[in-house]
């Protein structure tokens, strides 16, 4: 967590994140790793294929969106790698074994205005703003992107859809 969250420029449009010196860090992990628990998925380290250096975080985790169970698409990368489609393979990664694994939970990803590199990761990724549905979020408006395949992306009694 520390070897990505180092760099400031990871994280320019979620100032919240920032980690401070300490053990924010081991806190962050133990949170990450207690979501494993309950849900059985969480967020990946992800790594090259040919390397055992970690160079990003994706993954999804359980949150709550206008009262809906929703899991939000996250990833962070180390800004070495940025540029090269990795954060787009892997946000599609997980987006494809969550339509597999998890097909009745809601996906969505927030994503803040100014944060275009983010905001086209998640259309490679197959989502789409819903404009409709962005809400406040720690550090500003939260644009929110879905899947574009299908309009229901929520199961349950409530359904957020794309289209409004």
């Amino acid at each position: 967590i520390v070897s990505i969250d180092r760099y400031q420029r990871a994280w320019p449009h979620t100032p919240s994140d920032m980690l401070a010196p300490g053990d924010e860090a081991q806190q962050l992990f133990r949170r990450w790793d207690e979501h494993w628990l309950p849900f059985g998925f969480g967020y990946w380290v992800v790594r090259r294929r040919d390397s055992a250096t970690p160079i990003g975080f994706c993954g999804i985790k359980v949150m709550q969106l206008n009262e809906s169970d929703v899991v939000n698409l996250f990833y962070r990368f180390d800004p070495a790698v940025w540029g090269n489609g990795l954060a787009s393979e892997a946000a599609s990664t997980v987006t494809g074994w969550a339509a597999h694994n998890i097909p009745d939970r809601a996906l969505i990803a927030r994503i803040r205005p100014q944060n275009v590199a983010s905001q086209r990761v998640a259309i490679h990724a197959g989502l789409a703003r819903a404009q409709h549905l962005d809400a406040p979020g720690e550090d500003g408006v939260d644009w929110i992107f879905v899947p574009t395949s299908g309009s229901q992306v929520c199961g349950g009694s409530q359904h957020l859809r794309r289209d409004g």
